[in-house]
């Protein structure tokens, strides 16, 4: 492998990488929060990257807009789905939640496919966000740039949010005993609507960034990349934000390196973020920066 090759491995990894940690950060807060996978997480990527594709397209708003529009909308829908889907069964066996949260992601994937087809449709690419940069033998897409930076933005707001502030304090306190935190006076449901809010907002902008990358949308375009991101999270520690950030990026990174050292293997790309999942759980079930916790009976 050239060196130039090697550096543009690098910035592919890195862009891949940033995309899984932005992803992956929303499913650790609402795990860290209220212990619960929400598989339907990943198809709020979905649903924001058709909101963004049909205010550009059809209602012909600008870029910027439409994209806040997506946010909006999606956070909107994360919030719905945790008031009509999860709040009645917050007191009910962990089982019955995540059966609900599967047939949600079921639900909007097959909403899709009936709503808006199942034919994939080739995403707007902005010249704005989107251009090519050349420096001496390598080439890549702005992307490369934009979204390690969106994605470190943001997890400084998430830190911010959680250390700082006073629903933070809630968010931590609710995190480390569900039952005494609501008994001093914490407003639970308001925690939780906040971390859904937040955890899908950041679906959102992992969505649409997805879509400028790999510009190509479809109803089910969320199931592989929500796997890998949710092996993100277990990696670095579910329910751990800087883990959920570090999972992500090695996981983007050996994805990228596999392809680039062993060409050989790259039909087995996708095989390889479930193979480091069954090691995590293996060796290291708590995560790189998780906690080892002992359920309560």
């Amino acid at each position: 492998m050239t060196l130039e090759t090697f550096l543009q491995n690098i910035a592919n990894g890195i862009s891949l990488g940033s995309l899984y940690a932005l992803i992956a950060i929303g499913y650790t807060m609402v795990y860290g929060i209220i212990r619960l996978i929400n598989f339907a997480h990943a198809d709020l990527l979905m649903v924001a990257s058709y909101a963004a594709f049909y205010g550009i397209l059809v209602f012909a708003l600008p870029w910027w807009v439409s994209f806040l529009l997506a946010i909006v909308i999606t956070t909107i829908l994360g919030i719905s789905i945790e008031k009509i889907a999860y709040r009645p069964l917050r007191d009910a066996p962990r089982i019955s939640a995540l059966i609900s949260a599967i047939g949600v992601s079921f639900l909007l994937e097959n909403l899709g496919i009936v709503l808006l087809g199942a034919r994939p449709k080739p995403f707007p690419r902005p010249e704005e966000v989107v251009w090519n940069i050349h420096l001496g033998g390598i080439s890549f897409l702005s992307l490369a740039i934009i979204i390690p930076v969106i994605t470190l933005v943001l997890l400084i707001a998430v830190n911010l949010i959680v250390n700082k502030t006073n629903v933070g304090i809630a968010m931590r306190a609710v995190s480390r005993d569900f039952e005494t935190a609501s008994l001093m006076a914490v407003d639970v449901n308001k925690v939780v609507v906040t971390t859904f809010a937040v955890g899908s907002g950041l679906a959102a902008v992992g969505g649409i960034m997805w879509s400028l990358q790999y510009p190509q949308i479809d109803p089910l375009m969320g199931v592989f990349p929500g796997l890998k991101c949710f092996i993100a999270a277990v990696m670095g520690g579910i329910g751990s934000v800087p883990g959920a950030m570090i999972g992500g990026f090695i996981l983007g990174m050996g994805e990228v390196m596999l392809v680039g050292l062993m060409p050989e293997l790259s039909g087995y790309r996708d095989a390889f973020a479930f193979v480091v999942l069954i090691l995590i759980l293996l060796f290291k079930p708590g995560g790189i920066l998780g906690e080892h916790v002992v359920e309560k009976v």
